[in-house]
């Protein structure tokens, strides 16, 4: 990705000014402009609003100025809409703004120069932000969290064809060596021997084998966070078959294991003083005569039986070995990511991480974290009345509800009991997908909650 930030004191094309304006606060600021200004922006029909942009000339007929119509969703997404309409060129945001208030417009800026080129060339020019005499540790900062969430999203956007398990596994080796973590993989009937029964069951009908990721890093004596991703690389549904459109975007479906690599990314370019492990079940739930079936009971790492509701219920299967893996050495932290259930894209919308946690602190403390980033966020309760939907006759638990309501209710408390006691858990239920185009967020696999919970880590753990 081009670079999107300038940061010599004068750089070698002038900085052309950027003025985020408010609607209310158009008037008054025309009002101490010349003419010819108040005359450009009549005629353009500038109001301010979120998403325009307009550039005014100067009295040479240059550009002198762009003004940017305020953004509603925070800081963050102030400048992205210039970012993205304007050309080749550099540009200076207001002068006056704080420190923090400018790299966080510049995260939103940077985000907006992101291309997904794998397939396709991309030659359109990516406007640079100016950022004369900003701390060397706040430019590195900046461009790790660009280049974090760019990871979720060149991962999530790549074809399932180039992004099954073993280039899932190709991937955590690549990052690990980036920063001197460790990596180990235990694949296709390894998983039986080292006891990753449900893993294994859910991906053994695809020509990929299943594999579990595990990523290593830090000082032992720190304390420990265990990441967790689900890494379904595509989704056919299995036996109970995904409908066409259905199954079209279910190359997103390992988007969990994206965000736990783009926040292990974050945690270790941070050096937070923590010991981190990140744990990935990596497969394809594919159709084969050795698929699993509806009505089948599998044996789980926890020693729990889980009765097979139905197939398309498969990464809570995949997320049942990882957690009960990630509680056996008592970490303080468990966080898991998942694309997991349509039921929390009705009840937050696409563009919102829905999360579920029995920690009320941890709970506020995200929802902070989440508003300090522009990263929205929302808790949805484990209520657990709703244990009984998920009973089975034949087995310990069903993976799927008796019950078409409460979808992602339900699959939280799945999750919960393969949770040992002790160790703070959140689990976070995202879309990993723009359905729609915004400023900064082309439509395509996106981080959701990511940003927000590497906030919340290191308000936590940075000392």
């Amino acid at each position: 990705m081009n670079d999107c930030f300038v940061t010599a004191d004068t750089p070698e094309t002038p900085a052309i000014p950027l003025l985020p304006l408010e609607a209310e606060g158009l008037t008054v600021w025309l009002e101490g402009q010349p003419q010819r200004v108040r005359q450009w922006v009549a005629a353009a029909g500038f109001k301010a609003r979120p998403e325009q942009v307009l550039t005014v000339p100067d009295e040479e007929g240059g550009i002198g100025q762009v003004l940017v119509g305020a953004s509603p969703e925070g800081d963050t997404w102030s400048l992205a809409a210039a970012a993205g309409q304007l050309q080749e060129g550099v540009f200076a945001p207001p002068r006056d703004w704080p420190e923090s208030r400018l790299l966080q417009a510049a995260v939103g800026w940077g985000l907006s120069g992101y291309r997904f080129d794998r397939y396709r060339r991309c030659d359109r020019p990516v406007p640079q932000l100016h950022l004369p005499g900003l701390a060397p540790k706040g430019i590195v900062r900046l461009r790790d969290a660009v280049a974090a969430v760019s990871l979720v999203r060149d991962l999530i956007n790549t074809p399932a064809e180039d992004m099954m398990p073993e280039h899932l596994g190709a991937a955590t080796e690549a990052l690990a060596e980036a920063y001197g973590a460790r990596v180990s993989q235990v694949v296709g009937e390894d998983l039986l021997r080292e006891n990753y029964p449900a893993i294994h069951r859910v991906g053994r009908a695809s020509a990929h084998a299943p594999r579990l990721i595990d990523l290593e890093w830090g000082d032992p004596a720190h304390p420990r966070i265990t990441l967790v991703g689900k890494g379904v690389c595509f989704d056919s549904g299995g036996l109970d078959i995904k409908s066409a459109d259905g199954m079209r975007w279910m190359k997103k479906d390992m988007g969990g294991a994206a965000h736990v690599l783009g926040l292990a990314r974050l945690v270790m370019a941070a050096g937070l003083p923590v010991h981190l492990r990140v744990l990935i079940g990596a497969v394809e739930n594919a159709i084969s005569g050795d698929a699993f079936r509806p009505g089948d009971v599998l044996p789980t790492r926890a020693g729990l039986r889980v009765e097979v509701d139905n197939t398309d219920a498969e990464g809570r299967l995949v997320l049942a070995d990882l957690l009960a893996r990630a509680g056996e050495e008592a970490p303080e932290v468990i966080l898991d990511f998942a694309t997991l259930t349509g039921a929390a894209r009705v009840a937050v919308g696409t563009e919102i991480a829905a999360f579920f946690t029995g920690d009320p602190d941890l709970a506020h403390g995200l929802y902070r974290a989440a508003a300090a980033v522009d990263d929205p966020c929302w808790r949805l309760p484990l209520h657990t009345p709703y244990d009984a939907l998920l009973e089975s006759s034949v087995a310990d638990v069903c993976n799927g509800a008796h019950s078409p309501y409460g979808g992602a209710i339900t699959a939280g408390l799945f999750l919960q009991r393969f949770v040992p006691a002790g160790p703070r858990w959140v689990h976070f239920d995202v879309m990993a997908w723009n359905t729609r185009h915004r400023p900064g967020r082309p439509k395509g696999g996106e981080a959701m909650g990511l940003r927000a919970a590497f906030q919340w880590l290191e308000d936590s753990y940075r000392r």
